[in-house]
């Protein structure tokens, strides 16, 4: 396994003030490389390095070896003066270039050509357009159509994460530690404070249109369960029952929350319609039911259960309330997350005989496990909404950071704070308010 360069900060990202960093720590055997040429500029108020960002993204995907610019022989922007020869030459498979201008609307237009330096064509030609205040938003859409064309896979460079940051605050001989929610680009930029309070944040859940944000909040002194809506930074509380209220998880609909409640006495699943606010509980047993998860087609549940003496993943059907159990195999299985595909399951897993948690595939079709990470005590598993990635709080110099591995494990990089500890992460759905325009 190739080993990339240890604490690499985002290549010329631009986002060296933002309170998550990216270290890229291991990427594939064979990256693809490509030449990221910096794009000619015609506009105005280009406050971005575009270009730049692009190839932090294609380089922070482990799946790509970006060129620096000055070992480009020549940086070309038109088609007529790419001369493949000059890419052979220094080993570069693909190349990149585009121009920036005014569309005469006060938007950004960037157009831009992909070529094939082994079979010497333009293999895509593309545009995209965004406000002045978009311009990250127009490099992203760009990386995830580069990501596509040469991987076949969706990217995910447009999308973003929630997390729970904290650290302690020394003041007037006390001391509290302040959480905040925060959200941010997957790269670390353009972080957004939510809220803050002195009391427990958990479990942030993106609703699947991108415009809310669930999670669980102890500020009354008790746990409740809160949406947040985006737009308007307005807030309401959805469930305040006696014991616990946790464990917030969209529908895929967006029309049913999941959570655990224990107002029963025993804490089991229950879905929540939110027009209707009519409550239906789902599993009823004397174990500890937690952790629900949707699958993707929203037919049914995953979730924790510590009913046959040990964590393992159950699942339970809407329609009938049959329930049946996933994972045999190791002595701990929780916060099981469902492929978009279906195919598999990602879990936190600990084997028999060890002591440490960590990131886990577990094929659904045989039933086996392949363990994804090499970190310790990790927990908190998101999925990327291209099943590419998983994203997760783990521990690292008695800090909580988190950190992400790709699905079949060749990937891994870790995302620190530069001054806090960092937990509790979610991935968006993807999100896309910019105009794309296809050519080929």
């Amino acid at each position: 396994m190739r080993t990339l360069l240890l604490c690499v900060v985002m290549l010329l990202s631009s986002v060296a003030r933002a309170e998550l960093t990216i270290e890229i720590t291991q990427g594939q055997d064979n990256p693809v490389s490509i030449a990221v040429v910096p794009f000619a500029n015609n506009a105005t108020e280009v406050s971005e390095d575009i270009h730049g960002i692009v190839s932090a993204d294609l380089y922070r995907s482990g799946r790509f070896a970006p060129l620096p610019a000055y070992d480009m022989l020549s940086q070309p922007h038109t088609a007529a003066e790419v001369f493949y020869n000059e890419w052979r030459a220094v080993a570069v498979e693909y190349v990149l270039i585009g121009r920036l201008a005014n569309d005469g609307f006060g938007r950004l237009r960037a157009s831009v050509e992909l070529f094939d330096v082994l079979r010497q064509s333009m293999i895509m030609e593309f545009s995209v357009d965004g406000g002045p205040l978009e311009q990250r938003d127009i490099a992203h859409a760009i990386s995830d159509a580069v990501f596509e064309k040469l991987t076949g896979m969706p990217g995910a460079f447009s999308t973003k994460i929630a997390y729970v940051s904290g650290r302690n605050e020394f003041g007037a001989g006390s001391v509290s530690y302040n959480n905040r929610l925060m959200i941010a680009d997957v790269d670390g930029a353009r972080e957004r404070q939510l809220l803050e309070s002195s009391q427990p944040i958990l479990s942030p859940a993106w609703s699947p249109d991108a415009t809310k944000i669930a999670y669980v909040s102890f500020e009354d002194g008790r746990p409740a369960i809160y949406i947040y809506d985006l737009a308007t930074n307005m807030r309401q509380k959805v469930t305040s029952f006696p014991g616990l209220n946790s464990a917030p998880a969209w529908s895929p609909d967006g029309r049913y929350l999941a959570m655990v409640l224990s107002k029963s006495g025993n804490p089991d699943i229950y879905v929540l319609d939110l027009e209707s606010r009519q409550l239906r509980q789902m599993t009823r047993h004397y174990g500890i039911d937690t952790e629900p998860s949707w699958l993707p087609d929203g037919l049914a549940l995953v979730f924790t259960s510590d009913r046959a003496g040990q964590p393992q993943i159950y699942q339970v059907d809407m329609a009938t309330g049959y329930e049946e159990r996933l994972t045999f195999d190791g002595n701990y299985n929780a916060r099981a997350r469902v492929l978009l595909d279906g195919s598999g399951i990602v879990l936190i897993h600990r084997s028999e005989g060890y002591l440490d948690y960590h990131i886990a595939l577990q094929n659904v079709e045989r039933g086996t496990i392949k363990v994804l990470s090499t970190t310790v005590l990790d927990e908190s598993p998101t999925v990327a909404p291209n099943g590419s990635t998983v994203l997760y709080a783990t521990r690292d110099g008695g800090r909580g950071i988190l950190a992400a591995v790709s699905v079949d494990g060749n990937v891994k990089y870790n995302i620190p704070s530069n001054a806090r500890d960092v937990r509790e992460p979610a991935w968006s759905p993807y999100i896309s308010d910019h105009k794309f325009f296809l050519k080929k």
